[in-house]
């Protein structure tokens, strides 16, 4: 239904903060309905990154993440990993050529029952700056019927007031549609603690940068190729080679931004490498392990805690409930 400029306004408003018990339960029940009601209720699949692809490999830290944190992670040895590739939004057949994120969640399983899930997008930075924004942010994008498109109206409106949730889109618009998933850089956005055994801390946040380096698609090579070519081109690459990913930890100084992953860290912060990521297995086709997982970013192993970040904070309700409702379709 076509919302009304005033409509949009007061949605846009709606990001004031809401009473903690409230916040706790209505405002993530509305953050799926919301994404429910923009890509529609697919039956089944995830309501975020509906459309993606299991794979698996293993992690090997290093020196240089053991000085960081105690993390068992870091120990050096081989630590099992299960991934889980993906396209961003809720619609399980969404093209590949589209400009939206691309999605690398990743579950480890640590010695003595331990696990450490992570969520990582590629981009650096979220397109919300507090939890209360994301259902108004998917309402004014929501198609009308007539035209196809959201209200042009709507959108600046909302746009506006919320200058800080079209960062994420600038940069998709002007970075080039990646050729494999194998070759895009994933960023963790949220900030996180690590603690060394020392007990020092360090706030820091994460990405896995492709060893082979990042590839892009020209104008011409998208018209070309299918609408799902990512799954199959992962499937050759690492048939061929494990892909490997450097994983490279940006530590954060005195004034950064601890709690707002819509804004990036200056270029001048220390990025060190803390370990490589392997994957070498892609499922066959659709289905396998990942399924069962929500990579749920706030499971994390001794030695790494999460930040203040609200928005990191409000994910695991939020998972709760797109998980019961995909497991509840699932027993029908």
């Amino acid at each position: 239904m076509k919302m009304f400029p005033v409509a949009a306004m007061l949605a846009a408003l709606a990001v004031l903060p809401l009473p903690e018990a409230q916040a706790q339960t209505s405002a993530a029940e509305a953050q799926v309905n919301a994404l429910e009601n923009l890509f529609g209720k697919q039956a089944g699949f995830r309501r975020a990154h509906a459309k993606g692809l299991c794979a698996s490999g293993y992690f090997v830290g290093n020196t240089v993440g053991r000085a960081l944190s105690s993390a068992s992670v870091f120990s050096g040895d081989r630590i099992p990993v299960i991934a889980r590739f993906s396209v961003g939004g809720g619609n399980p057949g969404a093209s590949d050529k589209g400009r939206s994120v691309r999605g690398l969640a990743l579950q480890f399983s640590l010695p003595k029952g331990e696990q450490w899930l992570t969520a990582n997008i590629s981009a650096p930075v979220s397109f919300i700056s507090k939890p209360q924004q994301f259902a108004p942010f998917m309402a004014a994008r929501q198609l009308d019927p007539a035209t196809g498109k959201p209200d042009p109206i709507n959108l600046k409106l909302f746009s506006e007031l919320n200058p800080e949730t079209i960062r994420q889109a600038a940069y998709l618009a002007k970075a080039a549609v990646p050729a494999s998933y194998g070759a895009a850089n994933y960023w963790g956005v949220n900030a996180f603690e690590f603690i060394n055994a020392k007990g020092a801390s360090q706030f820091v946040r994460w990405q896995f940068v492709p060893e082979a380096g990042t590839l892009g698609l020209t104008d011409e090579q998208i018209q070309s190729l299918p609408h799902d070519f990512l799954g199959d081109e992962l499937r050759t690459r690492v048939a061929k080679a494990p892909v490997v990913f450097d994983y490279k930890v940006q530590l954060a100084e005195a004034g950064d931004a601890l709690t707002d992953p819509t804004q990036v860290w200056p270029d001048s912060r220390l990025v060190v490498p803390a370990g490589k990521l392997y994957i070498d297995r892609v499922e066959p086709a659709a289905g396998g392990a990942c399924d069962k997982i929500t990579f749920n970013p706030l499971v994390l192993p001794k030695g790494i805690k999460p930040s203040a970040d609200p928005v990191l904070l409000a994910r695991t309700p939020a998972y709760g409930i797109s998980l019961a409702r995909r497991l509840g379709e699932a027993a029908k």
